[in-house]
């Protein structure tokens, strides 16, 4: 299945850079190293296409895109000018598909992810009325066995009391304090430079599809079920 990808893993020399850079955070020496920064941006660059083609094949992927290396220390604490890792996502075509993908590498904290990092009020609102309406549909996709294996459970930050219109006492109430919905696999450094990371990858993607396609039917309709789009 991906014989003719370009690039099945993430090479050694790639993790080596993130180790050098996490150790000489600073301009003199990535202006010295450009070379060497190049090389693995071009190695984490030819994965993700192979990721992106490798999705395509179950999915439609509108583009993929290796995230500048560059840090905004504008309102940061840490002035480190660089990340010390590379992450990636892959952007779902047309406004039916919703949902984000995103792959991270990084040293000993690589990881897989998706779901919904940051939703706008009010597709958040349109999932916890979903939630408080029927939360069954939910509760399946989370107790599946795939899911559990690959994922364990629904990660994310939730408000500490229930949110503004809904009863603190719900049933679902765990599920409505959500404010980000996300579902993540890490990956050992070995993982990822090993022959089979590729497949892994786009496998635990897979994954993430019966969470991705329900919540594709809730944002793209109504509380009565009548679509919201063209």
């Amino acid at each position: 299945m991906f014989a003719k990808t370009i690039n099945m893993t993430i090479q050694p020399d790639t993790f080596q850079f993130l180790n050098d850079i996490t150790v000489n955070n600073n301009r003199d020496w990535f202006n010295a190293n450009k070379p060497t920064y190049q090389t693995a941006l071009d190695d984490v660059k030819q994965f993700v296409k192979a990721v992106e083609d490798g999705l395509n094949k179950t999915d439609n992927i509108e583009k993929s895109k290796v995230f500048r290396i560059y840090r905004d220390v504008r309102f940061s604490k840490n002035k480190s000018p660089y990340k010390n890792y590379f992450g990636a996502s892959f952007m779902r075509a047309t406004a039916k598909l919703r949902g984000g993908y995103y792959l991270h590498i990084e040293q000993e904290k690589s990881f897989v992810g998706g779901g919904f990092w940051a939703p706008n009020p009010s597709d958040l609102k349109r999932i916890r009325d979903e939630f408080a309406l029927d939360d069954k549909p939910t509760r399946k996709i989370l107790a599946d066995k795939t899911f559990k294996k690959y994922f364990g459970t629904l990660q994310g930050d939730a408000v500490k009391t229930a949110p503004k219109g809904f009863d603190k006492t719900h049933p679902a109430i765990d599920l409505i304090r959500m404010k980000q919905l996300v579902i993540s696999r890490p990956f050992s450094e070995e993982e990822v430079t090993n022959k089979n990371f590729l497949k892994e990858v786009v496998l635990t993607f897979g994954a993430m599809r019966p969470f991705f396609d329900y919540m594709s039917e809730v944002l793209t309709t109504d509380r009565n079920g009548v679509s919201i789009i063209d």
